[in-house]
């Protein structure tokens, strides 16, 4: 019993300066993280996301985006990120201070997302709203964030130009708006100090050379 009861108070100890080093002192290093202020731009980044954009990415943690897709770009030396046009520069903790809820994300089933509001896809919204409703390439459609109804009177200006019943238009829901929107505001380029590209270290020759 007295060996059960060290024990157990060694594995308590252990346990508590392992939640203390990571949880505590990660959020002492980071918690009071803020956004950084340019003095030649007048502002500070990142900018805060639109109302319609912070809606957004609630729908997009909802519909589980992050289970194929991260937004996270890797060090040069860590992976081939900037090589396939995913960013052009590392992820910093400071990129996400102004985010209610991170969605990192773990797997990349599909792509990076981190700066996808660069990309010409999410520049065309009428585009990319389609994607969502059809699915592309590898990704299925979210056709629940649509809704199908009667033509009334003239068609609608946000009907999507897909198949629909006779005398029906396909249109957007609010969420759907919401999630185009939160697409279309990751654009992570701005050039922190702590972000500036690390190059990969570069290879030496046999003796140190």
């Amino acid at each position: 019993m007295k060996n059960g009861l060290t024990f157990f108070l060694g594995l308590f100890v252990a346990l508590a300066l392992s939640f203390t080093g990571i949880v505590l002192g990660s959020h002492a290093q980071l918690g009071g993280l803020a956004p950084y202020y340019d003095e030649n731009e007048g502002k500070a980044f990142p900018e805060r996301m639109p109302g319609l954009a912070a809606r957004g990415q609630l729908v997009y943690q909802d519909v589980g985006c992050a289970a194929c897709h991260t937004q996270q770009v890797r060090r040069p030396d860590f992976g081939s990120d900037k090589a396939r046009g995913w960013g052009d520069r590392q992820s910093v903790a400071r990129d996400y201070v102004s985010q209610a809820s991170v969605q990192l994300g773990e797997n990349r089933i599909g792509p990076d997302l981190a700066n996808f509001g660069s990309r010409a896809l999410a520049v065309d919204a009428d585009r990319l709203t389609k994607y969502l409703y059809e699915g592309h390439e590898g990704m299925p459609g979210f056709r629940f964030l649509f809704e199908t109804r009667k033509v009334v009177g003239e068609r609608s200006a946000k009907a999507l130009d897909v198949p629909a019943p006779a005398g029906s238009e396909v249109v957007p829901t609010h969420r759907a708006e919401a999630l185009v929107a939160y697409l279309q505001s990751l654009n992570n380029v701005y050039e922190y100090p702590e972000a500036r590209p690390v190059e990969p270290a570069a290879e030496t020759k046999e003796g140190g050379k």
